[in-house]
């Protein structure tokens, strides 16, 4: 049996695609009679709760100044307590409820909400619309996380006071780790401040799965409580994702609708385990599977980041869900930073730039390296390749050049590399070996290796030393990965080779023994 050509590494099932590859759009087609109907109920409806709804601001306005008035943001802020703490969870409540329902929203509320003292922390997911407010409104106003600027904000500065918010300030370098310990400290009061609720995915997804949940929450090893919401509607007018309708569509579309349906589900808490307690990311995973099993939805390990490359793709030209790679578990699995990500991402565009739909094809693979299609070519290509759809998308490039290249550019497999071209062995590579060497390592033999030389070639001294080839190694690692390919492949065809003489021999051998056995016989 001849043997079988086994790839330099195994594919990893922790790195295959997620269930989802996309939660960050939101695709909703509008049919005839729906904008036919959303248009003359909109004529009538929307002036109507316009009116409504400032009705309820101009009373809630005054009601959240009297509530906060004289009352200290900064420092060492005591939780509100007698007439401040009737004022903003019953009143304040009561206007949040109107708020909603003059807009049209039917709520639907499921379970129990726990005490401060039995989970003083809110876990709500899935997040996908600035309409996810509501739950707010029904948990009774517990405190959230908001940013510093936010209480500058006229009008709504004094409502997010009410909430007695964990400040967020882009200013502070400590303010992750202040925000931490404020939610750490307000967490074990013992029930003397109000609920946390934060939404950890930190996001807006289209609730179609679970992504990644921020720690923060689950730092404090205090029981959470998960909340998850749903809308049930025919036409969903309410998503609000990275790529889909604006927020002034959507709220014109939800003002338009005769109602819309909003389910919130308040879930038994759950109490970490000592080790959850030692490392808050487990303890995160094990409230977001709880909430996803409630929801029926599947898990992946997409995060904001991931909302910030897909920006990125779309200012390099290239679909946004381009940038997609579940940011999380491939920065855990291969050590990479956001910013080796951004740089790959424009690595990958630079390939890219000429095909469509964000893939690269063999044929863009090889003009960019400026090689032609080989079998040493189409194995590199293959491995990059990880689902075998014959294109390699961002997610796989990165894995490919983590996984593969980047290990490919050691220094002794750098060192290997050069002697294989330097064939006089004078610690320098010429036009003319570079050019045989690449002839036969790909097997053309018109190859026109001009252009790569002289990129190769800094200094334009008509040779490339050890140093150039290593800086050229360092910035396109694909190519490191194409030699020790070739390497491999060699060796391979010298295994069959060996293999196919020995059964030859053998064959030979045996032929040799029925010749003597015959004479034998004959002598006899």
């Amino acid at each position: 049996m001849s043997p079988r050509r086994v790839f330099a590494l195994p594919r990893q099932q922790s790195l295959f695609l997620p269930a989802v590859i996309n939660p960050f759009v939101q695709e909703v087609k509008l049919a005839k009679a729906d904008i036919i109907k959303c248009v003359f109920r909109g004529i009538f409806l929307v002036p109507i709760r316009a009116i409504f709804l400032t009705l309820v601001l101009m009373v809630t306005w005054p009601v959240a100044v009297i509530t906060t008035f004289m009352h200290p943001l900064k420092g060492a802020v005591a939780p509100m307590t007698g007439w401040r703490r009737f004022m903003c969870r019953r009143v304040m409540a009561f206007l949040g409820r109107s708020y909603y329902f003059f807009m049209g929203f039917r709520v639907v509320v499921k379970g129990q909400q726990a005490s401060s003292a039995e989970a003083p922390i809110l876990a709500v997911a899935p997040h996908s619309t600035f309409f996810d407010g509501i739950v707010c409104i029904v948990a009774g106003l517990p405190s959230t996380v908001s940013r510093t600027e936010n209480l500058a904000t006229p009008i709504f500065g004094r409502f997010v006071r009410c909430l007695q918010p964990v400040l967020v300030s882009r200013q502070d370098p400590d303010s992750r780790k202040n925000t931490i310990m404020e939610i750490d400290s307000r967490a074990k009061s013992g029930g003397l401040w109000p609920q946390i609720l934060v939404f950890p995915e930190g996001t807006c997804t289209n609730r179609s799965c679970l992504i990644t949940f921020k720690q923060g929450a689950f730092v404090p090893g205090v029981p959470v409580q998960p909340v998850v919401m749903r809308y049930p509607n025919r036409l969903d007018t309410v998503t609000w994702t990275w790529q889909g309708f604006s927020s002034k569509t959507l709220l014109l579309l939800t003002l338009s609708q005769l109602y819309t349906n909003v389910e919130i589900e308040f879930l038994p808490p759950v109490t970490p385990t000592e080790e959850e307690k030692k490392r808050p990311v487990l303890f995160a995973r094990t409230v977001r599977n709880v909430m996803a099993q409630a929801l029926g939805v599947p898990v992946t390990d997409h995060t904001y980041e991931d909302c910030r490359l897909m920006i990125s793709a779309g200012e390099l030209t290239l679909p946004m869900e381009a940038g997609l790679v579940e940011f999380t578990k491939i920065s855990q699995k291969l050590d990479l930073k956001w910013d080796n990500v951004k740089k790959e991402l424009e690595g990958f565009a630079a390939v890219a730039c000429s095909c469509k739909g964000g893939r690269i094809t063999i044929q863009e693979f090889a003009s960019f390296l400026k090689l032609p299609i080989s079998p040493a070519l189409q194995e590199l290509f293959a491995l990059f390749d990880r689902d075998g759809d014959g294109t390699i998308d961002f997610r796989e490039y990165v894995i490919g050049v983590a996984i593969l290249c980047r290990p490919a550019n050691t220094e002794e497999v750098l060192r290997t590399a050069f002697q294989l071209f330097d064939t006089d062995e004078d610690q320098r590579i010429t036009h003319e070996e570079f050019s045989s060497m690449l002839r036969s390592a790909l097997g053309v033999c018109d190859l026109n290796v001009s252009k790569l030389f002289k990129e190769i070639d800094t200094d334009s001294s008509e040779f490339i030393t050890f140093s150039e080839f290593q800086a050229f190694a360092l910035n396109h690692p694909e190519y490191a990965k194409l030699f020790t390919t070739y390497l491999e492949l060699q060796r391979y065809q010298a295994l069959q080779g060996v293999e196919s003489e020995l059964s030859s021999t053998n064959h030979i051998c045996s032929e040799d023994n029925q010749e003597e056995s015959i004479s034998d016989k004959k002598d006899d």
